[in-house]
């Protein structure tokens, strides 16, 4: 009898397999980085053949250190770097070109030439997004306009696009699908009907021929072939959502904010649609099965670990990141001094551009120690500034906030976010909620697991924080904060 569920979490930076038990514990872990390219400036691009050898290489090496072989496995799910976009030839399976990732701009004017006399809303009302760089269709279009000979075979359907999943999927099973969650991040597909959509696909010049049929978050699309013979290959969620489900967030009002190099912050709206008036996107959270999709508000905050980093690296502050903690702590507040982190603009809930970082409130009383809390208190100021642009699109306020990511080590953070939310913030047992909601949602489809309720009961808390903080206390750091952030703007002509 399969005893575990594999899970394959292919990222940014790398490629990982972490293998889990009926408990939801880590089993095994292995992991391999693969190379950034950077062709021009603002230019990012993966090599989607080395991907998939490392995705091979870490897949047998987390069965190894079990000692164990496929036919352990009960199935295999599978999370990913959203958005970035590969095309491969359907008769020989090799790409194209190399991989789009994400964070790539080289489609700057082509969304604006999309957006025309609408600007960046156009294809909102369908899709719950802005026309962005961010997104994988205009990277297809990109790669089709770009590439000799691509548009005439895509539409004669000789080529195939995915995005990281959908190139696993066809890799392992031959399937060409992708699912709700990723799909929900091209542009291309109508969050209603959750299909592609002629108008869409008109608007940004995409043919219908190159795309995946799309599928739910938690079921079977294929069996594996190779490093994982005969394993059913049971779920795909872009790792965003992933991180949601892996944080049992499976009632309207849940939310989970992950915090790495920036912040993402989703909260789960239930099976209708949310419209956002207040900076925020609307996406599918995931669909299990045969059921209504879930959606999600979801919050990106560019600028939430880096800024430790910025302040080790570019100002010295700090020997390593963990210092910060107790640098931080070694003074009672900030001393009136707020740290708005807007290197590259401001991302939700303001969308500016324009914006450009400052240090506010200077005085000769200010020491780095004092720079250091306010750096920690600008990471929640921008959490909480997400949070309340989510309770007014949903109507809803969150009711507690479920953390993980790196930064959750650092208990003065997660105790000013308790204060700043006025909600309790909870980090779980199992840190890893991204291969963990790839692992439920595959174990859910072959019954591995028999259903939700199952699975917020093996969720556990490692530690929680609740809100300490005076209401006026609250309501005056927000305002310094909000006046520290209309600093920022218009900086840029």
């Amino acid at each position: 009898m399969a005893r575990y569920i594999a899970a394959i979490d292919q990222g940014t930076t790398s490629s990982r397999c972490i293998v889990f038990d009926a408990h939801g514990a880590i089993a095994a872990v292995a992991q391999k980085e693969h190379r950034q390219i950077f062709p021009r400036p603002g230019w990012v691009e993966h090599d989607a053949q080395e991907i998939w050898a490392n995705v091979n290489g870490v897949v047998a090496a987390a069965m190894a250190k079990l000692g164990i072989g496929p036919a352990d496995l009960a199935a295999v799910g599978i999370t990913n770097q959203r958005e970035t976009t590969v095309l491969w030839e359907k008769a020989t399976g090799r790409p194209i070109a190399n991989a789009i990732v994400w964070q790539d701009t080289r489609t700057d004017k082509l969304v604006t030439e999309i957006g025309g006399a609408a600007g960046q809303d156009r294809l909102r009302q369908k899709t719950g997004l802005p026309l962005a760089t961010y997104f994988s269709g205009p990277k297809i279009r990109w790669l089709l306009d770009n590439t000799e000979g691509a548009r005439a075979a895509a539409e004669r359907g000789e080529i195939l696009f995915g995005t990281m999943e959908t190139w696993l999927i066809w890799k392992l099973t031959g399937r060409h699908v992708t699912d709700v969650t990723n799909a929900s991040r091209t542009l291309l597909m109508n969050l209603a009907t959750l299909d592609w959509d002629d108008d869409l696909l008109a608007a940004v010049g995409v043919p219908r021929a190159v795309l995946p049929e799309i599928r739910s978050s938690s079921e079977v699309y294929g069996t594996a072939t190779g490093v994982l013979e005969g394993v059913a290959v049971a779920s795909a969620l872009g790792d965003q959502q992933a991180a949601l489900f892996g944080q049992t967030c499976f009632s309207p009002g849940e939310g989970k904010c992950t915090y790495g190099t920036g912040a993402f912050f989703l909260m789960n709206t239930g099976t209708e649609v949310v419209h956002s008036r207040n900076g925020l996107l609307t996406t599918v959270g995931y669909r299990i099965g045969d059921a209504p999709a879930v959606y999600a508000l979801e919050g990106s905050i560019a600028v939430a670990g880096s800024l430790v980093q910025w302040v080790r690296d570019n100002l010295g502050l700090i020997a390593s990141a963990s210092d910060i903690e107790p640098l931080a702590r070694s003074v009672e507040d900030n001393g009136g001094c707020y740290v708005v982190p807007a290197f590259a603009g401001l991302f939700a809930p303001y969308w500016r551009s324009d914006a450009r970082g400052v240090i506010a409130g200077l005085t000769g009383y200010i020491t780095k120690a004092h720079i250091a809390r306010a750096v920690l208190e600008a990471v929640a100021w921008q959490v909480a500034e997400v949070a309340g642009a989510m309770a007014a699109d949903a109507g809803q306020p969150l009711t507690a906030l479920k953390a993980d990511g790196g930064m959750t080590a650092n208990t003065l953070l997660m105790q000013f976010q308790a204060d700043v939310l006025d909600v309790p913030v909870v980090r779980p047992k199992v840190a890893e909620t991204t291969c963990l909601g790839a692992a439920y949602a595959a174990g859910l489809a072959v019954g591995f697991w028999p259903d939700l309720d199952t699975l917020r009961r093996q969720w556990a808390r490692d530690a929680e924080w609740t809100p300490a903080m005076a209401p006026a206390v609250r309501e005056r750091e927000l305002k310094n904060w909000k006046k520290a952030v209309q600093r920022t703007l218009d900086w840029v002509d």
